[in-house]
């Protein structure tokens, strides 16, 4: 099945208003394997508004069109639809006793506008929106089905999961998918693009691989369509397992997860607790670190060492090392690691030092550079990385989800050693 999504209202076309319904339906489709052909967004505009629903006819099998539903008289989707369709607005007792109740409830006194949202093109199938006074209208035409609701993001939604898919599965032209996201961090798109190249081409027809990259992470995501979701998950599953095979040392986690939750549960697995002294990244490690509920028993505390006093006063880093290779060097990131280790009593720890930019840099240590330096209970090491690009709070994400990859790299090898013992 395919789907074009119509936005109705001049508030989205002059950058009022940022069209997120678009973005929510299309993932919500693309799980119950409908295809999204087109995204349109069109005036208030009567013309405008049929020309849109005559082309996406032409096209697709399914148009679902949001906005224009409200009150007021710019809201003029109903009479545009009762022309498309061929029928006349008519009052919806139901509907109208709802609409009754909701302001009876809210204690305010309907008017006029309020009563004719209960108008309703005698030609649709009604869907009800218990969240709101506008009800999702559904038509068919020429084998296409049409559907408009509200432009209200939280009314759309509801309509969307407990009126929309659940009709459209019982049309049975919906297809299984089955989507999966391998998390990777650490190499660059174009170098695992080409590590993985044999793979990706050996992937079936029916297994797609997209390339999602920010600078967070490189997200593989393999979508399978076919009829049956059970054998598609387990076929996406045996590619990710060969995938596994080539680039163990890159992949982090699955769909949503973040470096942070994944270091932070192996932490809870082993009884160990961590800390974290920032320079250059300003605090947004400890950041990330927090956003993960449940961090409190494991994460000991931050230190954000951005001045050079800091650095000496809180973490001990000795003012011979700032003077002889200066605060972003491969010595004052291993004095500041084992130095916020020691001040917080933590099993672990990560610290950087660097240069984020977007001023800053020389020649002998360009803006981008960083050391970073992890510590645990067998060992201390620190790594230098030249981040390219002058853009500051891109390196200071680089900068913090490198520290992470790091950290859980350390731990998958102390855990890895313990569990030899």
């Amino acid at each position: 099945m395919k789907a074009e999504i119509i936005t109705i209202g001049d508030e989205i076309l002059i950058g009022q208003i940022v069209d997120t319904n678009s973005a929510w339906i299309g993932e919500q489709f693309n799980l119950n394997g409908i295809e999204i052909y087109q995204i349109t967004s069109v005036h208030d505009d009567h013309d405008h508004i049929l020309e849109a629903i005559a082309n996406a006819e032409k096209n697709v099998d399914l148009v679902v069109i949001t906005g224009g539903l409200g009150p007021t008289k710019d809201d003029i989707t109903k009479h545009a639809l009762c022309e498309y369709f061929n029928t006349e607005l008519e009052f919806h007792q139901p509907t109208l006793d709802h609409i009754i109740r909701r302001f009876n409830l809210r204690g305010i006194d309907m008017n006029k506008l309020n009563r004719d949202q209960a108008l309703i093109p005698a030609a649709c199938t009604i869907l009800h929106n218990k969240l709101g006074t506008a009800p999702g209208m559904w038509f068919e035409k020429n084998d296409t089905i049409f559907v408009s609701m509200p432009g209200v993001p939280f009314e759309m939604k509801y309509l969307v999961e407990f009126e929309l898919l659940p009709r459209l599965r019982e049309t049975g032209k919906t297809k299984a998918i089955y989507h999966k996201t391998v998390l990777t961090q650490g190499v660059p798109e174009s170098m695992l693009a080409e590590r993985i190249a044999h793979w990706e081409d050996a992937l079936p027809k029916h297994i797609k691989l997209a390339y999602l990259p920010n600078p967070m992470a490189v997200r593989l995501r393999l979508s399978a369509m076919g009829t049956d979701a059970g054998t598609l998950e387990t076929e996406v599953e045996n590619e990710i397992a060969k995938l596994q095979q080539i680039i163990p040392e890159s992949i982090f986690g699955y769909n949503t997860e973040t470096l942070a939750e994944v270091s932070g549960r192996m932490l809870v697995e082993m009884g160990k607790t961590m800390a974290v002294a920032e320079s250059c990244t300003g605090g947004y490690i400890s950041h990330l670190v927090t956003e993960v509920a449940g961090c409190s028993e494991y994460y000991q505390g931050g230190v954000t060492s951005y001045s050079n006093e800091a650095k000496q006063n809180i973490l001990g880093v000795r003012k011979e090392s700032l003077e002889n290779y200066g605060a972003v060097s491969e010595q004052v990131a291993l004095e500041m690691v084992e130095g916020v280790k020691r001040v917080l009593n933590a099993d672990y720890a990560v610290a950087t030092t660097g240069i984020a930019g977007p001023t800053g840099g020389t020649e002998e240590k360009p803006v981008g550079t960083v050391w970073i330096a992890i510590s645990g209970p067998y060992k201390t090491f620190a790594q230098k990385y030249v981040f390219v690009g002058d853009h500051r709070e891109r390196n200071i994400v680089r900068s913090s989800q490198t520290a992470l990859q790091m950290l859980r790299r350390m731990l998958l090898e102390d855990r890895d050693e313990r569990l030899k013992d």
